[in-house]
């Protein structure tokens, strides 16, 4: 099984020894325990951990539904030490407020606005992965002005206009009968976090213990959105606001994303970076963490 591994915080990152091949064992106890959360303005309080040089350059990454902050442990110590890290608790996931309504993908992408407000940065780079590629796009359209580069990781634009639904698979149906509590080691949990590259088992436990916490409400309103996203052209629709430079990552295996989804995305950006990881899923930046964070490293350091 892959070691997942992870230089932690900004001292260790600027002042420890320099680093091998592979980063220092992960320490999940204290990246937990480094959440930070916020007030922001219209009354959500939102989680975030901050790792990096607290003087870099500022790069928000943005979950997947039911993850969390922790979603980014694999991927965090390949990406540049130079940067400043920025990893937050969408509303309704991990730590942060989960209100009765509001789940749409701007009110997501208006909290990441807020947050960057509290922090008081002008611009950052927006990393987002699965539904937090949504968020990360939906924020890029709406706030060009406070993006600088996007990164979208297992991303999609819905179907071509006239096409079919692409076929996923059925997780839907698993999802809408889950009752309260949620089992987190229940066989559906299990293979909601399953790969087809080994991830270590106590980060995928972490997750799905978090998960399991999350109401029923809150999956089910997400999944309506997401569902609204994937199957239908709303996401083409206002793509064309979206003027940052972009790099496009997917897994070519991924179950969720499938090619036809890939291809309206694709065409919608045409002028954007594409990285295809073959033999990797929904998750590449677990199952190859080094590979993806070499791409995109090359991305964010590359001049616009």
């Amino acid at each position: 099984m892959r070691v997942i591994v992870l230089a932690l915080f900004g001292f260790v990152l600027l002042h420890g020894p320099a680093r091998s091949a592979e980063p220092a064992p992960i320490d999940l106890d204290r990246y937990d325990a480094a959440r930070r959360t916020v007030a922001l303005p219209n009354g959500i309080r939102l989680a975030y951990v901050e790792t990096g040089n607290p003087r870099g350059r500022p790069v928000v990454l943005i979950h997947g539904y039911t993850d969390n902050a922790r979603d980014w442990i694999p991927l965090i110590p390949y990406l540049s030490r130079r940067d400043r890290l920025i990893a937050v608790d969408l509303r309704g996931h991990g730590a942060s407020s989960k209100p009765e309504c509001c789940y749409a993908r701007v009110d997501f992408a208006y909290d990441i606005k807020l947050l960057l407000d509290a922090l008081k940065l002008r611009q950052a780079d927006i990393v987002g992965h699965s539904m937090g590629s949504i968020v990360a796009q939906t924020f890029a359209e709406n706030w060009p002005e406070r993006t600088r580069k996007v990164v979208l990781i297992s991303s999609s634009a819905g179907p071509r206009p006239g096409a079919p639904v692409p076929v996923r698979f059925d997780y839907e149906t698993n999802i809408r009968e889950l009752k309260e509590p949620i089992d987190p080691d229940s066989p559906f949990m299990i293979a909601w976090w399953s790969s087809p590259t080994p991830v270590a088992e106590e980060f995928l436990r972490r997750q799905r213990r978090d998960a399991a916490r999350i109401p029923l409400k809150v999956w089910l309103a997400m999944l309506d959105i997401l569902d609204q996203a994937l199957d239908t052209t709303e996401l083409q629709s206002t793509l064309p606001r979206l003027k940052a430079s972009c790099l496009l990552i997917w897994g070519k295996v991924d179950p969720i994303v499938v090619e036809e989804a890939r291809a309206a995305l694709r065409e919608a950006l045409p002028d954007a970076q594409v990285k295809v990881f073959d033999g990797l899923g929904h998750n590449p930046f677990w199952e190859n963490p080094a590979g993806v964070a070499s791409v995109i490293n090359e991305f964010l350091d590359a001049e616009p």
